[in-house]
């Protein structure tokens, strides 16, 4: 599947029923984060969750969370980004292919670090700096 450049978000949700109409809410941190905004337009692309057979899991036995297959990043991998935004939390946050959000601690806003990803889940990445870069370099 070919995913946009232009994609600004990707998350996972539910689709509910409300008074006749049918409704996919967006969580808070993608207001937060900048890429969207309350009361504009956007394009959705809606895609099917994997089976209960296809991910061997039931409700009696939760099995943990798995990366996501469309993740551009993985455990283990380093890759030099600019911290584009500091969260709630403190953390800088950066963003890679197709937006992909990886929060990292102890940097500041602009900065240029190398980092090594040390936890992807379904929607976010975590990671930890390995070098902090000169702009210069």
């Amino acid at each position: 599947m070919k995913i946009s450049d232009q994609l600004q978000c990707l998350f996972s949700g539910k689709i509910e029923e409300r008074n006749g109409s049918y409704v996919i809410e967006i969580p808070e941190q993608e207001l937060r984060l900048g890429d969207l905004e309350a009361d504009e337009t956007y394009r959705v692309a809606v895609l099917p969750s994997p089976t209960t057979s296809e991910t061997n899991t039931t409700d009696a036995d939760p099995q943990p969370e798995q990366p996501s297959q469309t993740s551009p990043v993985e455990e283990g991998e380093q890759r030099t980004v600019e911290i584009e935004d500091i969260g709630d939390q403190g953390d800088g946050i950066t963003r890679v292919e197709r937006g992909f959000v990886v929060i990292v601690p102890d940097t500041k806003q602009s900065e240029r670090v190398t980092i090594e990803i040390t936890d992807v889940r379904e929607n976010v990445a975590f990671a930890e700096v390995v070098d902090r870069v000169s702009y210069y370099e």
